[in-house]
């Protein structure tokens, strides 16, 4: 202990970094059933493959994380969002979630993913300033219907 020097890494390396998740994805896999972490990550493309929109999160321990849903402005308010998160819904079902979490800020989502059946459980205020971060969850994700 003695020897350990704690250093602030400006650019660490990918190896550096991954030392890191590794070291505490072990000590994780030793103390509950592995995780499972699998990433789930839908596109909204237009006709000349720019990408307009997306979803990225990821699926472990039987839960769907949504890290990230965007829409381009251009396309707000047609139902895009909606479907994105259902298409993720869906998937994550289908690898055996049942539940799911998001977090957003004010001033982004939070009445869209309460629309949608989730319920928020806590809230950082003023976090950005002015602002709150807000942590949703949405309980008893279902599989797509046949068809």
């Amino acid at each position: 202990m003695a020897d350990t020097i704690i250093f602030l890494e400006e650019q660490p390396s990918e190896h550096d970094i991954n030392a890191v998740v590794n070291g505490l994805v072990g000590y994780n896999d030793s103390q509950a059933e592995p995780e499972g972490a699998a990433r789930l990550v839908l596109l909204l493309r237009d006709g000349d493959g720019t990408i307009r929109g997306g979803l990225l999160g990821y699926t472990h321990w039987n839960w769907l994380f949504v890290s990230h849903l965007w829409v381009h402005e251009s396309l707000r308010g047609g139902g895009l969002g909606h479907k994105l998160l259902a298409r993720a819904e869906a998937e994550a079902a289908a690898r055996g979630c049942r539940n799911a979490h998001v977090d957003t800020f004010s001033f982004q989502a939070p009445g869209f993913y309460e629309s949608l059946g989730y319920e928020v459980f806590g809230t950082l205020d003023d976090y950005p300033p002015g602002h709150s971060r807000c942590f949703l969850q949405k309980r008893g994700l279902r599989p797509a219907e046949p068809g």
